[in-house]
């Protein structure tokens, strides 16, 4: 766990902040209480409160009394007593918010249970409890392939030294009783120090472990949480879920703690409704129970005879119903009363950073402007359209006029024969070479026609020494020195 502005080590110790856990938010700590009454004065005549909360691996806390009234602030790293030895913890509660802690976990103020604080923590003792708590993950490791040798049904969840590096807790978890004697022995011959196995259940496995839940935050056990209290079915049943135990499972493979969170509201809500075995009798026939809707007030029956349709009452009808079947009274069918039935429906806020999963399902209104200026450019396409066509109905009522004289002028003048249009030679091809190649080739057609093409082709000729003499003048040299001049 970490700040909103610092992140966390591997043990849980803030990096960024440098408060070492000792944050005051309530989020750099493991099952942190926020201290409200610290800035209060004390009474006049009244003591300070001489017990302190003390936190240690995962969460684990005690109390401890301050019999030699050292300053002692949250956040600050002391020496307790231990069993044996001495052990080194953070101070997460002063002050007397103590007494409502204690009241709360049942523990008396003179209790033997609550132990006494040493002193404050040197650095060599944060040097050993450091050099303690490095060894827990290879000892955990060690621990289970032993635990896997001898073949021990039980899992070992958790490892955690004492401050002095003299003794270690193996916390497991198990289904049945196990004779682990033969386990010690193993545990006190390889790691030389002090075994203490503590079973622990599946919720407390979770809690120590952390993780996160199906909701996308982390286990309420592992945060907040520290009251585990048993969870039923029955508390599934009063909020109407289904019982899929894949769905009302949490990380520890048992039912979610958070059903009990709404359990008293639905409690309270369902005093207000009649049983479900109560049998609504009509003309039409005995009515009978499906389903019902708490927060809204609403109920399904359906009739023994007929169960395809469904028929909605509200609270109010269906206890009308009863109150007349009481009285011997027979009501008219349900439909009436199902007609009688009008749903408001309200208009959803949508909170800042929480849009609704369907607003990329609609489209998008356009700007104004846009539209606007769409419709001015539609108006005058439209009147340029009416426009053309006008001017095309007028030439079109023209042009039989004007047909008619085009017609008599070209009946006036004399038929001219049409030209006949040929690729000009260029300039390169010889006419002797063209007309030597045009006499090998096969005549096609008539010979009259192949000797009028002939005629035709030599009046060309005749003509093109014109363009040879103007190619001529394009094509003089460039002027030079005259090389018989020069000789």
């Amino acid at each position: 766990m970490s700040c909103n502005s610092c992140s966390s080590d591997i043990n849980s110790v803030p990096k960024g902040c440098k408060s070492n856990g000792s944050c005051g938010t309530g989020d750099c700590e493991k099952l942190s209480v926020f201290d409200w009454l610290a800035n209060m004065a004390l009474p006049a005549g009244q003591e300070p409160m001489n017990i302190v909360e003390v936190r240690f691996k995962n969460g684990r806390k005690h109390f401890f009394k301050n019999l030699e009234n050292l300053q002692i602030s949250i956040g600050d790293v002391i020496a307790v007593e231990g069993n044996p030895g001495h052990d080194i913890g953070t101070v997460s509660l002063t002050g007397e918010l103590i007494k409502v802690q204690l009241k709360r976990k049942g523990i008396a103020l003179d209790s033997d249970e609550i132990k006494k604080v040493y002193r404050k923590a040197t650095q060599k003792d944060i040097d050993v409890w450091n050099a303690a708590r490095d060894k827990e993950y290879d000892t955990q490791y060690k621990g289970r392939e032993i635990l896997g040798k001898l073949g021990l049904k039980m899992k070992l969840s958790d490892v955690e030294y004492q401050g002095d590096g003299n003794k270690a807790t193996f916390y497991y978890t198990a289904d049945d009783r196990v004779d682990f004697r033969q386990l010690i022995r193993d545990f006190a011959s390889t790691f030389n120090i002090r075994i203490e196995m503590k079973q622990v259940g599946l919720r407390q496995e979770a809690a120590r472990l952390g993780g996160v839940g199906s909701c996308g935050r982390e286990l309420c056990c592992s945060t907040w949480l520290t009251d585990l209290r048993k969870v039923n079915t029955t508390a599934a049943r009063y909020q109407q879920l289904s019982l899929n135990p894949q769905k009302l499972a949490g990380q520890c493979g048992k039912l979610k703690c958070c059903l009990n969170y709404e359990l008293d509201t639905y409690v309270d809500a369902l005093k207000e409704f009649p049983k479900q075995e109560v049998v609504l009798r009509t003309e039409k026939g005995d009515a009978v129970f499906v389903k019902m809707d708490i927060f809204k007030g609403l109920l399904w029956y359906t009739y023994k005879e007929n169960r395809a349709k469904w028929y909605k009452l509200s609270l109010e009808q269906v206890k009308e119903i009863i109150s007349a079947n009481k009285n011997k009274e027979v009501v008219s069918g349900l439909e009436d009363f199902e007609s009688e039935i009008v749903e408001v429906v309200k208009k959803e806020l949508d909170v800042v950073g929480q849009d609704s999963l369907t607003r990329f399902d609609t489209p998008k209104a356009r700007n104004k402007k846009k539209n606007k200026n769409k419709n001015k450019n539609k108006n005058q396409k439209v009147q340029n359209t009416s426009s053309n066509t006008q001017n095309n109905k007028q030439l079109n009522q023209g042009q039989p006029k004007r047909a008619k004289q085009n017609q008599e002028l070209k009946n006036q003048q004399p038929e001219r024969k049409k030209p006949v249009h040929k690729k000009p030679f260029s300039n390169k091809q010889k006419p002797n070479a063209i007309e030597g190649k045009k006499e090998n080739i096969p005549p096609k057609g008539n010979l009259q026609s192949n000797e009028k093409s002939s005629l035709n082709q030599q009046k060309q000729l005749e003509n093109k020494p014109k363009n040879k003499n103007r190619n001529k003048k394009r094509r003089q040299p460039k002027k030079g020195p005259n090389p018989s001049e020069n000789a």
